[in-house]
């Protein structure tokens, strides 16, 4: 055989080899997947889902053309939910936002009973949000925040427990008021402090007018006690004013004004 049929037969097999190594590749590729640690693979054959739950992980045989496999992360997802109208229970206008906290369990229900499990858990978690919050004083929303936080994780993941979902945790972040609801807050904050202060300075006094009560009565009883009383005022005001000078009676003269 000379060189030049030599030539075209061999560029004749490789137009055929060519095609069927990229034909081979491709199936090879579609027949054979690799999942991760944390990854499981929904098949579905011929539109059927296969018996015998997720696969995965590791290698994974797929039946080409026929086989379709659908990769589900099994991590904790973290979702902002967007901020939020409200009316709290008591009539006060505020703006909430929250960070939700879930993870597929069932891949098979999350790819068969819902078609987005991400934005169907999000728009759960809005409305949930909203709801919620609504019923709640403002005191309550700023107060009791981690029972807020519990009974919206207990709702939505009661609502998304079919979808293969599970809630984890909700957090409530930030609670924005009006500008007037906080100064009005504010005053509130203040005049408690007032009140406080005064019952305070209240309870001193009376606590002090007992004591005097209770001194009187002794003195009554105890005529020295009132001569030693005398005797220490007397050296109080020398001591604190120098400059005077004052002449003590005998308490003797003031007994008879005492007596009722």
């Amino acid at each position: 055989m000379d060189t030049p049929a030599i030539g075209k037969f061999i560029g004749g097999l490789m137009v055929l080899v060519i095609p069927l190594i990229i034909v081979g590749l491709f199936i090879l590729s579609s027949a054979v997947k690799v999942l991760r640690e944390y990854e499981r693979g929904v098949i579905f054959r011929l539109g059927r889902l296969r018996d015998g739950g997720a696969k995965g992980p590791g290698l994974i045989l797929l039946w080409p053309v026929i086989d379709r496999m659908v990769r589900m992360d099994l991590r904790v997802v973290t979702i902002d939910v967007p901020k939020q109208e409200i009316m709290t229970k008591d009539n006060v206008p505020a703006t909430v936002d929250a960070v939700i906290y879930f993870r597929v369990v069932d891949p098979n229900a999350a790819v068969v009973k819902v078609e987005n499990f991400w934005k169907a858990t999000s728009l759960i978690a809005q409305t949930t949000l909203r709801s919620v919050l609504g019923q709640s004083p403002l005191d309550d929303l700023l107060s009791q925040r981690d029972i807020i936080n519990q009974k919206l994780q207990e709702i939505i993941d009661k609502q998304t427990e079919p979808w293969g979902v599970k809630v984890t945790a909700v957090e409530v972040k930030e609670v924005a008021l009006p500008d007037s609801m906080k100064r009005a807050m504010a005053k509130q904050a203040e005049a408690e402090r007032e009140r406080r202060a005064k019952v305070v300075n209240a309870e001193g006094e009376f606590q002090a007018a007992e004591k005097m009560a209770q001194a009187a009565a002794v003195i009554s009883k105890e005529p020295m006690a009132l001569q030693l009383r005398y005797l220490q005022t007397m050296r109080e005001m020398a001591s604190e004013h120098n400059t005077t000078t004052f002449l003590p009676l005998p308490i003797e003269l003031f007994r008879g004004l005492l007596k009722p």
